[in-house]
């Protein structure tokens, strides 16, 4: 069976439909969705923060997702090439969209650094909850703490051990590595952390962090900053930045429904969300720990939530269950970080799969092991400026330059239905709009996603 996305029979691609849809849900599931989004549903008043947050969701997976997906697969290539070839359509000028289409590509390698060092602390704490050492820590804030402190700035070994993982399965291409590796990892990631949920909901004392996520404060959808919070969550958890995105979407078969496949990715990345609130909200409440005082970030996965686990009854057991769910979204996520600027290997300069994912992933783990002792401040860096930025320069590129007749083409090509007359208008002022708002919104909060 020829691979979906292949050319000529030399290029890779999706197998099969769920498996690219797998795919992006894992690249758009992360550690946003685990240590920020329940924390800010706590925080913004539970429904209050949900409400705008799913309307932003909608928006962005029927304009930004579908728009990212369609530009690369009509291009058959990463941003580069996809950027390039919006350019040559619009101004005739193919080398002007290469030239901006580098943007996205160095993005995607720079968040892939900083999320290694993340990912290699993940690796470390599912080990120590395997091993035991998770549960040796106790409820002592103070081991726990100094425990984490020192693994955020030694953790060498741990990002050697993250970027083996990641070789291994990019190496083995897109659909024998990445596909497979995300069809065992996210109905996972989706059974286990249901699991957890049912196990969280017999706990005594649970049922005040629901009441804490069913909140409705409706003067609260009257601040501003309830929106631009909820916003930024939605657009950053969804991966949208003229990078990851792309590239899947460029391996992805001709004959498949985008829009459809963009829904299911923006779906299930929101219940992704919503499942790890319903597990980790209830879970502080039952501790005993105010749940309006914890913050989110590192803090909350590696020191909060130790220290929750670990009071819990069979703590070994749900600790060892929900590090393996983070690692799962992590993995999954780091790898479509890395597919860029490996595919821009492979198509600039012609080099084999398994030298190209060697190569960028060797300069990654260095790179990583050097930035560890200022891991937030280079994911600030990445987040606020570069990702908002390569998602406005796809926007403008594909709704922009290439022009409504090349971008209705590539959307509607293999969809059961034409898309509506509402999509080119709002993707082509709204979605850029947004993505000019999140930058700028960025720049001035410190950061938003």
């Amino acid at each position: 069976m020829k691979a979906f996305g292949t050319t000529a029979g030399q290029r890779d691609g999706f197998q099969h439909k769920w498996g690219f849809i797998l795919a992006c849900i894992g690249s758009a599931v992360g550690m946003g969705n685990i240590w920020r989004f329940p924390i800010l549903v706590t925080k913004y008043g539970g429904m209050t923060f949900l409400i705008p947050y799913v309307i932003f969701a909608i928006l962005v997976g029927s304009t930004g997702i579908i728009g990212e997906f369609a530009m690369g697969r009509a291009a058959q290539e990463g941003p580069i090439g996809a950027f390039g070839q919006c350019t040559q359509v619009g101004r005739g000028n193919r080398r002007l969209g290469e030239a901006f289409g580098w943007l996205p590509v160095l993005g995607s390698m720079g968040l892939a650094i900083g999320y290694s060092v993340v990912l290699s602390w993940i690796f470390k704490y599912t080990f120590l909850a395997i091993s035991g050492g998770l549960a040796a820590m106790g409820t002592d804030m103070n081991v726990i703490g100094e425990t984490f402190g020192y693994t955020a700035l030694h953790n060498a070994q741990w990002v050697v051990i993250t970027l083996l993982v990641t070789v291994v399965i990019m190496a083995l291409g897109v659909a024998g590595g990445i596909e497979r590796a995300n069809k065992v990892m996210m109905p996972a990631l989706f059974i286990l952390f249901v699991a957890l949920g049912i196990y969280i909901f017999t706990i005594p004392g649970s049922h005040e962090g629901y009441r804490f996520i069913l909140t409705l404060r409706p003067e609260g959808l009257l601040d501003p900053e309830v929106w631009i919070f909820a916003f930024g969550q939605a657009f950053f958890s969804l991966s949208v930045a003229g990078n990851g995105s792309v590239i899947y979407g460029s391996y992805l078969s001709r004959e498949e429904d985008i829009p459809s496949s963009a829904r299911r990715v923006a779906l299930f990345d929101t219940l992704a969300s919503l499942l790890a609130a319903f597990v980790i909200v209830p879970a502080i409440a039952a501790s005993g720990i105010p749940v309006s005082e914890v913050d989110g970030g590192p803090g909350l996965m590696f020191i909060y939530l130790v220290n929750v686990i670990n009071a819990m009854p069979g703590g070994r057991i749900i600790g060892v269950i929900f590090y393996v769910c983070v690692l799962f979204a992590g993995v999954s996520s780091v790898i479509n970080m890395y597919e860029a600027p490996v595919a821009m290997l492979q198509e600039r300069f012609g080099a084999k799969r398994f030298v190209s994912v060697a190569g960028t992933l060797l300069f990654g783990g260095g790179a990583a092991i050097l930035v560890q002792p200022i891991t937030s401040q280079w994911m600030d860096g990445i987040t606020i400026y570069i990702c908002p930025l390569g998602a406005f320069l796809a926007g403008v590129m594909f709704f922009w330059i290439a022009g409504k007749d090349y971008v209705l083409q590539a959307v509607n090509q293999g969809a059961r239905r034409p898309i509506g007359n509402w999509f080119y208008p709002l993707a082509k002022y709204g979605y850029c709009i947004l993505t000019i708002t999140a930058l700028v919104a960025g720049i001035i909060l410190g950061g938003i996603g």
